[in-house]
């Protein structure tokens, strides 16, 4: 076999094997996140390495769906959530 080839291999198994821990192994925390802002409710869901990143991260999913601006989104997040559940794999 030819050594580029070997080298290209190698180089795209060792791509792949941190993509793969990096989007599965890092996320051990999953939330899911219900908000009501201005009559409208939505969920998001998220997964990260640490609680706040997941909370934060699901409250912006959800808010992604029901706002709607820079501002609206902003409000959106810092509204209390109606429910936050935590998921399994915790």
């Amino acid at each position: 076999m030819n050594k580029t080839i070997l080298l290209a291999i190698v180089f795209l198994c060792a791509v792949a094997g941190y993509l793969l821990f990096s989007t599965i192994g890092l996320r051990r925390y999953r939330c899911e996140v219900c908000i009501n802002y201005r009559g409208n409710t939505a969920c998001g869901k998220a997964a990260a390495s640490t609680r706040e990143q997941a909370l934060r991260t699901a409250t912006e999913n959800a808010c992604a769906q029901i706002s709607s601006g820079i501002s609206a989104s902003q409000q959106c997040e810092h509204t209390t959530p109606d429910s936050v559940k935590w998921l399994s794999g915790n």
